[in-house]
């Protein structure tokens, strides 16, 4: 198409003196728009916030539970790493789930983009009642753990019924006052019975290390119910534990059942992510790759 001459022969100062209105009509309009976040802007922000954790590898939040500490995860860590998992053991308070759920809560809002949650034994509750409401946790892995519905109590969950009764862990009580002032218990594992009851299937001499470097759980916390479970609207899996002496494995799988989770069985003691990182492992990447 050809330009008309009349048009070719606008001067420079007619030019500037247009990109000066227009300009100004623009800064209206930003003006406007600054001023109100629309529908259009948030959907924007969330698209962008989609495409910048797309293909992103979630972080893997590993929590231990009860008579344990971080350390028990290091196998896990070791084989996720490999795989360019970032990964973190979250420290278990070990206070109750009313604190310690809020504790892991506060935790996840450090984390950028997805996670996946992974508890063991009582740690078990904090993924249960943590990860419910967040966005960003895709899935929750279950090692040997308690799996308790909204408002229920981890000694409810111990007082259901099964076929095969274990006898009960033989604790030390520790008579304490908490931060409130109250009356209260520190339960340990006789160290002479630790291996036993929580690590059967682990080296001696580790095993024997694990009952002396155990961490106490406030007994005031098996009373203590959780506010939301999350495996109710989250994907799940379940690594039950069938040699388990401490928490017992037809408890295991009425919960995994309970929660409709992808449940896994393995000849392991209590502390299977212990004796049995690879299969932890390689549930936690299973886990990853479904929810994608």
């Amino acid at each position: 198409m050809r330009t008309p001459r009349h048009y070719v022969a606008l001067t420079v100062a007619g030019v500037v003196a247009i990109a000066a209105v227009v300009v100004g009509i623009n800064t209206a309009n930003a003006s406007t728009t600054a001023s109100s976040d629309t529908p259009t802007t948030r959907v924007v922000d969330a698209t962008a916030k989609q495409a910048k954790h797309a293909g992103k590898k979630p972080t893997i939040v590993l929590v231990h539970g009860a008579f344990a500490d971080g350390s028990g995860w290091n196998g896990t860590i070791e084989r996720l790493r490999k795989d360019k998992y970032p990964v973190v053991a979250f420290a278990n308070p070990l206070q109750g789930p009313t604190s310690d759920v809020a504790t892991l809560k506060s935790f996840l809002k450090t984390i950028d983009g997805p996670v996946i949650l992974v508890g063991h034994s009582y740690g078990g509750v904090l993924i249960s009642g943590a990860g419910a409401g967040n966005s960003h946790v895709k899935g929750l892995v279950y090692v040997a753990a308690y799996a308790p519905d909204k408002g229920e109590t981890v000694g409810e969950v111990n007082m259901h019924p099964v076929a095969h009764p274990i006898p009960e862990l033989p604790l030390v009580e520790v008579p304490v006052k908490n931060s409130a002032g109250q009356k209260d218990a520190l339960l340990y594992i006789k160290p002479a019975k630790f291996p036993a009851f929580f690590a059967a299937d682990v080296r001696s001499t580790l095993a024997k290390d694990m009952a002396a470097t155990q961490r106490p759980v406030a007994g005031s916390g098996f009373d203590q119910p959780i506010r939301a479970a999350a495996w109710r609207s989250i994907p799940s899996w379940y690594l039950v534990a069938k040699q388990d002496k401490a928490l017992n494995p037809e408890l295991q799988r009425y919960m995994a059942k309970r929660a409709h989770a992808h449940t896994v069985e393995s000849n392991g003691s209590h502390a299977i992510m212990v004796s049995h990182p690879r299969t932890v492992a390689k549930l936690i990447k299973a886990a990853d790759h479904r929810t994608r």
